[in-house]
């Protein structure tokens, strides 16, 4: 692994960045909060939720200025924002003038007191615990001295990999959610043939070539909790199981389930053709 020795990592530097890091995710969580108070729509969270990426890997790179390698600071810095602003606009224009999303509306229906009181505990602190220990890999990138190499590199082609997967994904579903003759059906082509959840493949790539960025230099590699935690979301907990669970009674979805490979992208299995129309991915 290329990289330098622990000694050349301006350590104290970068543990005094951590509290403001935290402090700026922070803000942002508590005025998202006081917006889905205001609109009785928590789920406002999820649009957010690439923002505060961006505010992350915006705070490091200030503060990391003199300090890491210039070169891998902007690259993280371009990365992390490209993807995160994409998908809040992505998510904020889908949920324009929506009701609260139906994940959220179940778990806050069984709130013991104050919705409000129990959104807080159950979404917002939960998310921004998660969200700044995946933006360690960043954070530490950005005070890494070593200059780019060939992992970093291997990093971007990833990283434009999923990005790809993800937007083309989203755009694919969009177009086909327009489309009311399809409703109510299974979307089961474009990159939605090769993977039940291409948005989803599309993240965990981002992050994991966003880490092979950071890990290029060390102690980057120490992160790799960072981008597992994140795949783990996606492939594991809130991301395919929650969507498949709403999708299971979904006419064509079992078929479909059988043909088309659960994350990775894989050409389709010939176990029968599912009614094209409509995939609603659930958490984006």
């Amino acid at each position: 692994m290329p990289g330098l020795p622990l000694g050349d990592f301006p350590l104290g530097p970068f543990l005094a960045s951590l509290p403001w890091v935290a402090a700026g995710i922070a803000v942002l969580l508590a005025a998202t909060f006081a917006v889905g108070v205001r609109q009785r729509r928590h789920s406002v969270m999820d649009t957010v939720w690439g923002l505060g990426f961006v505010v992350a890997a915006a705070i490091s790179w200030f503060l990391s200025a003199g300090h890491g390698d210039g070169g891998r600071r902007l690259l993280l810095l371009a990365l992390v924002a490209v993807w995160g602003l994409r998908l809040a606009v992505h998510i904020g224009l889908r949920a324009r003038g929506a009701h609260e999303d139906p994940r959220y509306a179940d778990m806050l229906s069984s709130a013991p007191g104050s919705r409000n009181t129990y959104a807080l505990r159950k979404v917002y602190l939960p998310q921004g615990v998660i969200l700044f220990f995946v933006s360690l890999t960043v954070q530490v990138g950005m005070f890494s001295t070593g200059t780019l190499g060939w992992l970093a590199w291997l990093g971007v082609v990833l990283w434009g990999v999923g990005f790809v997967f993800e937007t083309v994904g989203d755009w694919q579903l969009a177009q086909f959610k327009a489309d009311p003759s399809r409703r109510g059906t299974v979307l089961n082509t474009g990159l939605w043939r090769y993977t039940r959840h291409p948005n989803y493949f599309g993240d965990a790539a981002v992050w994991s070539g966003i880490f092979l960025v950071a890990a290029d230099s060390w102690p980057g590699v120490l992160t790799v909790l960072s981008p597992a935690l994140m795949i783990w979301l996606l492939a594991g907990k809130s991301g395919k199981p929650l969507t498949e669970k709403a999708m299971s009674a979904r006419p064509g979805y079992k078929e479909y389930v059988e043909s088309t490979s659960g994350f990775l992208p894989l050409p389709p299995r010939r176990r029968g053709r599912p009614q094209p129309g409509l995939h609603q991915p659930g958490g984006r």
